[in-house]
């Protein structure tokens, strides 16, 4: 070549190099480690080589590549450890792709921060990865808090009291956890029991903790762990009779998420569960996408049976794309073997900054991390799924993805959803809860009541088995009903009759003694007995009140027009009168002159006047106010004895023969108690003779109190309230109630 030659081809070179621009073509290394054995892995690698070559056959003039180099961890933390070390110090690599785990990945991610390293993760989903401890981690996926409202509305929707979460014993597993514990006590909903299953537990581990779940009442479970040890699960709750009518069953998204790449078997067992998993819109490009994807997958993976592309394979193929825009708005330096890469703090900002339509949906990253915008609820039907609606932050529960067609409120309401068929091939919401297979009963200690009404126990000669019946008993058993959540009891009778050899404060004691859980019964709230026991809100009246006989006030004799009025009263207005008439023959002297000097003649004038004043033509103002305040006198006295005179001749007068405990003890009177209640004690210290009070049954107190203290009966009967009604409820003719003489704190159980 001779030598214009070569300085017209040096001329054209540097005409090229300022045409194309300052940086020529250049490779990038991006490091990728992913478990390659499991399904996931080997999805999430098809997805990434197809990205990279969709992406440049696209954008062919772009002036940086990516160059992909993928390390296998093996499911294993160290493996993956000395994976990414290696990718950082020997290979110049600026971008980490991966690990798959949680685990994997806070190792991998300090790596990164040191040097200055982004690393990405597509399925690394434990909350406790965040960007705030290590800013080179970005998650191009959700995190596991996310699905625990849509969760939580769930619960809340069927009204689930009380729930119990399967996780592995994983940093993925546990990272849900205190997400999921807060929201559900936002709820009021109680975690009763946390099992957690390690990845290395046998069938037969897997299977022990299931029969002691069995054994709990709970029947709402959690699952929250990898697609394989949850199938593994599921299968043996399937054997164990766990995946029948009344079970309740919520997948968390890393179970959902493959649903569509289990085996036949798992799905069929798990027939009835629920699902949470991100909702990605159906697009065509999805649809090619997967057409392609499934071609490729199997031409890669032959051993493997055909299969969609998870989200997750989504996810990754969206991450390349992301990568690859971000790599090319940087001005990338070229790199030696540094500690520390000068093109990290770059190359984060326009990773963070990307923002396009994936195959997932609008990517963009919130905190470093992918942000979405609602959760598909799935129901698995065994061979398929059905769609039973979908949540969001804006307005809850609802059955339409689609935002326009939504209601306008916050939704927790089960009638916004599809209907669902649960385990066991149900129609029925599951309440949640059973009386368990097996585990100890309620030991609820009772006895006889002096009051069958209140507690009636029996035994039955063929079973031994303890029945009871009564108010208290209808009280007690309302109340377990009402409970969220099944409480096995069984009776257990406390032999004797009360105030034989048996007293309440005997049965309280048990309690404290071990021999029962609780005791329930007409159990009077006392504070010597709140020392050994705690009880329940009173659930009838309080108070101790007495029993009395009545005497019956009938007046039928022929003076009864004269009792309205006492004596007293009769003098008084008789004076009034005269005093009236008196008056007004003073100051009128019209009406006195022709009386001249006789007495009788005066003395008739006077009742005249007294009696009708307001006939006689009175000329003096004062005797006139005189006349009116006797007419309003009259018509007062007439009045009252009108209305006083009638209440006697039309009601029955009854009058206790006792108002005052104090006049019975004056009086030395016998009294009546029940008769193995406090309330003998309780009248001791009020200073009652112990030799005068005498304990009834409630079928004597009529004979007692008839008898009357003096022929060996009693004068009256002390009791408490609600005994009382009972025994007037069937003697209110004869009887009467005075009182309530001392407050009580009623009756309640015993616990």
């Amino acid at each position: 070549m001779g030598k214009p030659n070569k300085l017209m081809f040096l001329l054209f070179v540097i005409i090229g190099s300022v045409v194309t621009g300052k940086n020529s073509n250049r490779n990038i290394s991006v490091g990728v480690i992913l478990d390659l054995d499991t399904l996931l892995g080997k999805m999430a690698r098809t997805s990434i080589e197809m990205a990279v070559e969709d992406f440049y056959t696209v954008h062919s003039n772009y002036s940086n590549r990516l160059v992909l180099d993928i390390r296998d961890s093996h499911q294993d933390n160290v493996k993956a450890t000395l994976a990414a070390l290696n990718l950082l110090q020997n290979n110049k690599t600026e971008v980490i792709i991966g690990p798959q785990k949680s685990s994997q990945a806070v190792i991998v991610s300090e790596f990164g921060n040191t040097s200055r390293v982004p690393v990405i993760s597509f399925s690394a989903t434990s909350p406790t990865l965040t960007s705030i401890n290590l800013p080179y981690f970005i998650r191009t996926t959700i995190n596991d808090a996310a699905q625990v409202k849509t969760i939580t509305s769930l619960i809340k929707a069927y009204g689930w009291r009380e729930v119990v979460p399967i996780y592995e014993d994983t940093e993925f597993g546990r990272g849900i956890l205190p997400f999921l514990a807060d929201a559900l006590e936002e709820i009021n909903v109680r975690i009763l029991y946390r099992s957690l299953i390690s990845k290395l537990s046998t069938d037969d581990q897997i299977k022990l903790k299931l029969y002691k779940l069995q054994t709990m009442q709970t029947r709402v479970f959690i699952v929250h762990m990898s697609s394989s040890l949850g199938s593994n699960l599921i299968l043996k709750a399937k054997e164990a009779g766990m995946m029948s009518e009344g079970y309740v069953w919520i997948m968390t998204d890393r179970v959902t998420n493959m649903i569509d790449s289990l085996n036949e078997s798992v799905t069929i067992a798990m027939k009835g569960a629920l699902g949470v998993r991100l909702y990605v819109p159906k697009t065509d490009k999805l649809n090619n996408f997967t057409t392609r994807w499934r071609r490729r997958f199997q031409v890669d993976n032959p051993q493997e049976t055909s299969n969609d592309p998870s989200i997750y394979a989504l996810w990754a193929y969206d991450t390349i794309f992301a990568l690859a825009m971000a790599i090319e708005e940087v001005r990338v330096q070229n790199t030696k073997m540094l500690p520390v890469f000068p093109n990290g703090p770059l190359l984060l900002e326009a990773i963070v900054n990307v923002k396009f339509r994936g195959l997932s949906g609008n990517f963009e990253l919130i905190n470093g991390q992918l942000r979405y915008s609602s959760f598909e609820i799935i129901n698995i039907v065994g061979r398929g799924i059905r769609e039973i609606g979908y949540w969001s932050e804006e307005q809850g529960l609802s059955r339409d993805a689609d935002e326009s067609k939504k209601k306008g409120y916050y939704s927790t309401l089960p009638g916004d959803l599809n209907p669902v068929i649960w385990p066991g091939e149900t129609i029925v919401v599951p309440k949640g809860w059973e009386i368990p297979v097996s585990g100890r009963k309620l030991r609820v200690g009772l006895t006889v009541s002096t009051r069958l009404e209140y507690m009636k126990v029996e035994i039955d000669p063929h079973t031994n088995a303890t029945k009871a019946s009564g108010y208290s008993i209808d009280v007690f058993e309302a109340a377990v009903k009402r409970l969220p959540y099944a409480v096995p009891f069984e009776y257990e009778h406390f032999g004797g009759m009360l105030g034989d050899s048996v007293t309440y404060n005997d049965l309280v004691y048990q309690v404290y003694l071990g021999k029962y859980d609780i005791v329930i019964g007409d159990i009077t709230i006392r504070h010597n007995r709140t020392l050994y026991a705690d009880f329940s809100m009173p659930y009838t009246d309080s108070g101790v009140a007495m029993i009395v006989p009545v005497k019956q006030a009938e007046n039928k004799n022929t003076f009864i027009f004269l009792q309205p009025l006492s004596l007293d009263l009769w003098l008084g207005s008789l004076a009034y009168l005269i005093y009236t008439g008196i008056t007004i023959l003073i100051l009128e002297p019209n009406i006195r002159a022709p009386l001249k000097r006789s007495i009788s003649r005066h003395v008739g004038t006077i009742v005249q006047l007294s009696l009708f004043a307001y006939q006689e033509k009175l000329e003096s103002i004062l005797s006139k106010m005189v006349a009116i305040v006797s007419i309003f006198f009259l018509l007062i006295l007439t009045s009252s004895y009108t209305a006083s005179l009638s209440s006697r001749l039309t009601v029955k007068q009854l009058q206790p023969t006792v108002t005052d405990i104090y006049d019975l003890i004056k009086n030395g009177d016998h009294v009546g108690y029940n008769r193995g209640s406090f309330v003998g004690e309780l009248l001791q210290q009020h200073g009652f003779d112990g030799a005068k009070l005498i304990g009834y049954y409630c079928e004597e107190y009529a004979d007692a109190l008839n008898k009357g203290s003096a022929h060996g009966g009693v004068a009256a009967i002390i009791d408490e309230t609600p005994y009382i009604n009972l025994f007037l409820a069937k003697n209110q003719k004869s009887y009467t109630m005075v009182g309530p003489i001392y407050k009580t704190g009623g009756f309640g159980f015993v616990s």
